[in-house]
């Protein structure tokens, strides 16, 4: 088996077995072709000591502690998966470890920056309407961009208050949605979108550009980013910083965790405790209010 055959099989087996996004799969096939680039040797002969030249190789060409963290994982997988189909009998990267990634905590917003932000809006002009409901929608349910840019008006259950979510590996969710947002979505969709020209295939998706097809990820980071310049915040500020002040926001004020990583489509409950990390003077306040020998003195 050749390297191309292997990598083919291997994309086959993650479309249908493990369902991961697009994105997620570029991502590995690129770091095995670096693999493939790095050794002649084919796949199933690759030993322990020539992947792990490669790895140290690598690790000394400056790139980031994740981008190594990230190799590692997807050859472990790729190896993992030869191992699962009976072709290899072992990995040559069972042993390897990945680096230690320092955890970086995107900024926050504070409830007035957000209200400073949907401020900065120009209201007068037709893409103000939709520009409004994009952020509302952002921090209102705690949304992906791809997410966002992926609603469809037949995701919206208004009635019963909720919004049907695609999120990572095509996996759907139900999230709660507020009447205030379901206003602002409804008067956007209502008073502005429906007197837009929709380009055919693209009728059933909430947020439109002027072209009337679906909006871009690249487009709502400008939108984001133009925003926070008219409002005078200079944090970097990005569509993932609404959904990291969803999720803080949310556990300041006393929801639970277990509720949040259902909200934000987490897997793991310690990808949660990431999102949603808490400051030093809130863990203290938290400490001396609730803590019943505090409460007894």
């Amino acid at each position: 088996m050749d390297w191309n055959e292997a990598l083919s099989e291997y994309v086959s087996y993650l479309k249908l077995e493990k369902n991961l996004s697009e994105n997620t799969l570029k991502s590995y096939i690129t770091d095995l072709r670096k693999l493939m680039a790095y050794s002649s040797v084919p796949p199933l002969e690759l030993s322990r000591e020539e992947v792990e030249a490669f790895v140290y190789d690598y690790s000394k060409k400056g790139f980031s502690v994740r981008s190594q963290a990230r190799l590692i994982s997807s050859l472990k997988s790729f190896f993992n998966f030869l191992r699962w189909d009976g072709r290899r009998e072992d990995s040559p990267v069972e042993l390897l470890e990945a680096p230690r990634l320092n955890m970086r905590l995107p900024d926050t917003l504070s409830e007035d920056e957000i209200n400073q932000l949907i401020e900065a809006i120009d209201l007068s002009q037709p893409e103000g309407e939709r520009n409004r409901a994009i952020l509302e929608t952002l921090y209102g349910c705690g949304l992906r961009v791809s997410e966002l840019t992926e609603l469809k008006l037949s995701d919206l259950f208004f009635k019963e208050n909720f919004i049907r979510v695609t999120g990572k590996g095509n996996k759907q969710r139900l999230v709660p949605i507020s009447d205030y947002t379901i206003k602002i979505i409804n008067f956007y969709k209502n008073e502005v979108r429906v007197h837009s020209k929709i380009e055919k295939e693209f009728e059933d998706f909430v947020f439109l550009n002027r072209r009337g097809k679906k909006l871009s990820r690249v487009m709502v980071f400008i939108i984001i980013k133009k925003l926070a310049e008219q409002a005078g915040i200079r944090k970097n500020i990005s569509p993932h910083t609404f959904r990291h002040s969803f999720a803080t926001h949310l556990l300041r004020n006393g929801a639970d965790i277990r509720s949040i990583q259902l909200m934000l489509g987490h897997e793991s409950i310690t990808t949660t405790e990431i999102y949603t990390h808490l400051d030093d003077k809130l863990l203290r306040e938290t400490v001396l209010k609730f803590h019943p020998k505090n409460r007894q003195h």
